[in-house]
């Protein structure tokens, strides 16, 4: 099973690349991703990386979590699940509301 890990801490010049070849220290990468803001394009300083097995996720962990990364110390922890999130409606339907 593979297992996703949090990375925070950032710095804003680092690519999805660069971040998986810093984890490859660790282990077997499966995905690398930085999360960049929709709008900006720019990235959010934090990202996820998934390890092909716990105990590589384990490792990185262990070994990378404070590290220097393109001049920061990143943080690495196991990712949550995703929490459930009410969907956000602005009531602009386009509709005829009537609500005068």
């Amino acid at each position: 099973m593979a297992t996703n890990l949090f990375v925070g801490s950032l710095a804003y010049s680092v690519t999805d690349d660069e971040l998986n070849d810093f984890f490859k220290a660790a282990g077997n990468v499966k995905s690398a991703k930085v999360i960049m803001d929709r709008d900006t394009n720019r990235s959010k300083g934090f990202g996820f990386v998934e390890m092909e097995s716990d105990d590589e996720a384990q490792e990185a962990i262990k070994q990378l979590n404070g590290k220097d990364l393109n001049g920061r110390a990143i943080s690495v922890n196991e990712a949550r699940p995703r929490e459930e999130r009410p969907r956000r409606d602005f009531g602009g339907g386009g509709g005829n509301d009537n609500r005068y």
